[in-house]
């Protein structure tokens, strides 16, 4: 060993303390060259540490306060407004319980495995959805910028949701409710009911006309709706609020907004079975139409389901799970977030049927009495004999079974002249039958069943309380998955970029509380995410298993968990999922293809819906939405595979990851590998500077670590020491 080593040796070793926590936690002590190395020794392990390339600024990343606070945030995104007004409609129109068995099948196939895969990336790699397909490959950099595009396209419409339910919720303070009734219109001579409320209902009148004060088509604008651009700054400031300190703030409101839900839907299944036909209802949901099941059509919905129930390619999960702890046992959280999800699903159909079966049963009783004047009526005219009606038959008390005995008897007996008769089955089964989704069913379903409920004001202030907290969920995670990304890839501040994003947001989001707002809220839900996602997701799934490599991905599980995770992830990340994920895909674009793009417009003459195609511009705009969303990933793989941007430069894979910290690597480690690749010999090419790099095996950690292109063996850290020379070590 040359002399000089032994005097730099002896220099590092005056400063070593040989101390109990300097033993058990393995870190050296740092003297003067290592407090000017770019690896900054900290006794406080917990904290996350990053440092930006080409700087020597260094900024804590946020951390969850608890296991708690991330589930209850992970909760909050995946279960929204969808598993209340989306999975109910499927259910009722697939089969209904016989659609659970396919939903099951394929939350197990393709939900929570890719649920699972995006918590595990987002967890090793700790950074938003661009940094980690940065990371994973440069040239994939571009289906990070393709979620945060689909992102806040979604944000626009959805808060406008929330603006719509925070409405409903400012007008529920008073008794009788605003919808129960029509409203009266006086003139000159007489009072009369509003006829377009009259050729409807109340609830679809207060809707359409007093709530969105829609036109009749979407190029007809008709100016802005104050009352709803009132509610959406409302609600756009709500969302600035909690997201403005990131998880640090928008985690505290995780409790209420996540938990809430649950409640209120606890305390509408205890009410709504106590209520006359709720049985009817949850009876009806539950009965397995098992022909139907086998239909491809069912499979494709429940697919889209799963895929859209979990969030899956939007980056809010890779975000929520880069604030994690490495060691975090992330297929635990996979298994339990999807569960939990399904099982909110079932809940919330368990409630909206028991309630729109009261719904049902109250228009049949109406039915019912309706018909029987009727019937009492042919029977005075002498169009009906006395004689086919049974003797206990008492018209003015009739229940509906007695009714319907009645009219079965008389459909026999006149079975030439019935349609002419004018009368009505009057069964509860047509009435569920309706199948109504979405918007249709929250404000104007279940909002006129809530005026039949005794303390209405109550019970209308619970739900959509309710709605603005599932919304809130959702739009944390959505904002989220476009803030991280921006924020770890270009370092800016997020309270100013958080204030920004909200603020541009508002200004396009305009546009959906016009008169005609609503047709735009169709078209961006229909367009804009559906197809993009579907490819994000697919991306993400090769990415992971055929450039980064399923063995690899599969032995960092392992370092991460402690356990190796079982071979049934390796076959469907590696064959079943993205074959799956393929076949929806097309399915997509058959059915997209074979549906003709429009949308349903309210007419106010007729007071009913009516399907109107989009204008030239619209299907414009259509297609201008979905281009634009995946229109990243092909730019981003061109200038990477032109070397318009050095793949090194400022890229993840340049970076080093440990425990939270991260440590500059030097990009010119590979030169030894490259040397024989270019056919050079070892002479020609720059010795690389293994002077400047010490490996320090870490031990006592369960998490193993590797350097980020996966050269570098697994287990060992690289500190930059300062220059010295080759021939000292």
């Amino acid at each position: 060993m040359p002399k000089n080593s032994k005097v730099v040796k002896r220099e590092l070793d005056d400063e070593v303390i040989e101390s109990v926590k300097d033993l058990l936690s393995n870190e050296d002590s740092s003297d003067d060259a290592f407090k000017k190395s770019e690896l900054m020794v900290d006794d406080q392990e917990e904290k996350d540490v990053d440092v930006e390339e080409g700087s020597d600024v260094e900024d804590e990343r946020p951390a969850w306060n608890s296991k708690l606070q991330y589930i209850l945030a992970q909760v909050g995104f995946s279960v929204g407004l969808g598993n209340v007004w989306r999975f109910p409609y499927l259910c009722q129109k697939n089969g209904g319980g016989a659609y659970l068995v396919p939903y099951l099948i394929l939350l197990l196939i393709i939900g929570i495995p890719l649920f699972f895969l995006e918590l595990s990336v987002g967890q090793r790699i700790r950074r938003g959805s661009i940094g980690v397909w940065n990371y994973i490959s440069p040239k994939l950099g571009g289906i990070g910028f393709a979620s945060c595009v689909v992102c806040f396209f979604v944000a626009l419409y959805y808060n406008v949701i929330i603006g719509w339910s925070l409405f409903y919720f400012s007008q529920s303070f008073q008794h009788p409710l605003p919808w129960d009734q029509c409203p009266l219109v006086k003139n000159t001579s007489h009072t009369f009911v509003e006829p377009e409320c009259e050729k409807s209902s109340a609830t679809t009148y207060y809707w359409y006309r007093e709530a969105l004060n829609i036109s009749s088509s979407l190029s007809e604008s008709g100016g802005l709706n104050w009352k709803m651009t009132i509610c959406l700054l409302a609600a756009w400031v709500m969302v600035c609020l909690a997201m403005i300190k990131g998880i640090q703030s928008s985690g505290k409101i995780m409790y209420f907004s996540s938990l809430f839900p649950y409640v209120v839907l606890l305390c509408f299944l205890i009410r709504g079975l106590l209520l006359n036909g709720s049985l009817d209802g949850i009876r009806h949901m539950f009965t397995p139409k098992l022909e139907i099941m086998l239909e491809p059509k069912v499979w494709r919905e429940a697919a889209t389901q799963v895929f859209f129930a979990l969030g899956l390619g939007f980056g809010g999960v890779i975000a929520f799970s880069s604030y994690n702890k490495r060691d975090n046992n992330c297929h635990f959280d996979a298994v339990l977030v999807s569960f939990i999800n399904f099982f909110t699903s079932v809940l919330a159909t368990l409630v909206v049927f028991a309630v729109l079966g009261f719904k049902a049963n109250i228009i049949n009783e109406k039915c019912v009495i309706q018909n029987s004047e009727k019937i009492l009526k042919l029977l005075k005219t002498g169009n009906l004999s006395q004689d086919m009606i049974p003797h206990h038959i008492n018209f003015s008390s009739i229940t509906a079974e007695d009714y319907n005995l009645v009219y079965d008897i008389i459909q026999k007996v006149k079975e030439e002249e019935f349609d002419s008769l004018g009368l009505k089955s009057c069964q509860i089964e047509d009435e569920l039958d309706k199948a109504v989704q979405g918007t249709g069913l929250a404000f104007i379903a279940f909002t006129e069943a809530m005026t039949h409920f005794p303390a209405s004001p109550f019970w209308s202030v619970m739900f959509f309380l309710m709605l603005v907290n599932l919304g809130l969920g959702s739009m944390f995670g959505t904002i989220e998955g476009i803030i991280t990304p921006i924020v770890d890839t270009f370092k800016v501040r997020k309270e100013i970029l958080t204030v920004i994003c909200c603020l541009v947001a508002f200004f396009i989001g305009l546009i959906f509380v016009q008169r005609s707002g609503n047709y735009f809220v169709t078209m961006f839900d229909d367009y804009s995410a559906t197809l993009p996602l579907l490819i994000v997701v697919i991306l993400e799934n090769i990415a992971v298993t055929r450039i980064y490599g399923i063995e690899k991905f599969m032995e960092d599980l392992k370092d991460m968990l402690g356990f190796s995770p079982s071979q049934y992830y390796y076959y469907m990340w590696k064959y079943v999922s993205p074959l799956v994920l393929l076949c929806l895909l097309l399915a997509s674009i058959v059915q997209m293809g074979l549906s003709p793009p429009g949308y349903n417009a309210w007419i106010e003459d007729m007071a009913t819906e009516e399907f109107h195609s989009y204008p030239t511009w619209g299907m414009i705009v259509c297609i201008s939405l979905m281009v634009l969303a995946i229109l990243p990933v092909p730019i981003v793989f061109i200038v990477r595979r032109c070397n318009h941007i050095d793949d090194s430069s400022g890229s993840l894979a340049s970076v080093s990851y440990k425990r939270g910290r991260i440590i500059k690597e030097p990009v010119n480690l590979e030169g030894d590998n490259t040397s024989l690749i270019h056919g050079k010999s070892p002479s020609e090419v720059p010795s690389p500077n293994f002077g400047k790099n010490i490996y320090r095996k870490q031990t006592g950690s369960p998490t193993l670590d590797t350097a980020p292109n996966g050269r570098y063996g697994i287990g060992y850290l690289m500190a930059d020491m300062p220059d010295m020379p080759e021939s000292d070590l």
